[in-house]
């Protein structure tokens, strides 16, 4: 060694174990000084991700085009819940609920409001079956005594139902609109 001490008693000086001295002096010896330089250490940009990027690129594909119930899952607007369960379904990959926000940000998707009216909405069919068709549909209602209730793709309600599902920033969900 350059300074006479054994690699022992320069392990001791530093406070490491002595196999990290010895792995110091060949690096030394092999690359001068520019071989204590050290590199990065931790992982590399993306080595911690438990989806690879065509795994990626499907998810974030598929939560864009489709609604939760078009996968084959029991949702009817994408959260945190419903996205672990499609990497799940598609990979196989189970992810923490903090996991898959991460992927959602990172896949620059935030929680959208859905549209209140459908974009495929014809204005004018609508207006024709409510001055013709559904006041027929009001009567017989009221002659047997039952409620009319109207539906859409986040469920069966009386009542309006207004959820959050992922979408891309500035776009709305796809086919979770709300009908009148």
């Amino acid at each position: 060694m350059l300074s006479g001490k054994s690699r022992i008693e320069a392990a001791a000086v530093v406070g490491v174990n002595r196999r990290f001295v010895g792995e110091w002096v060949k690096s030394f010896e092999t690359s001068g000084e520019s071989g204590l330089a050290g590199g990065r250490r931790g992982r590399r940009p993306g080595e911690q991700k438990a989806l690879n990027r065509p795994q990626e690129a499907m998810i974030r594909r598929l939560i864009a085009e489709r609604c939760p119930d078009q996968s084959k899952l029991p949702f009817a607007l994408w959260s945190r819940e419903a996205v672990g369960q499609l990497i799940a379904q598609r990979t196989g990959i189970r992810l923490s609920l903090t996991a898959i926000g991460s992927y959602l940000a990172a896949w620059n998707l935030t929680p959208q409001k859905p549209v209140r009216c459908a974009t495929e909405r014809n204005e004018v069919a609508i207006q024709t079956w409510m001055a013709h068709d559904y006041p027929a549909n009001a009567e017989r209602a009221k002659k047997e005594k039952a409620e009319i209730h109207w539906s859409d793709e986040t469920g069966v309600s009386k009542q309006a139902n207004y959820g959050r599902s992922f979408a891309p920033v500035g776009q709305t969900a796809p086919h979770t609109a709300m009908m009148l």
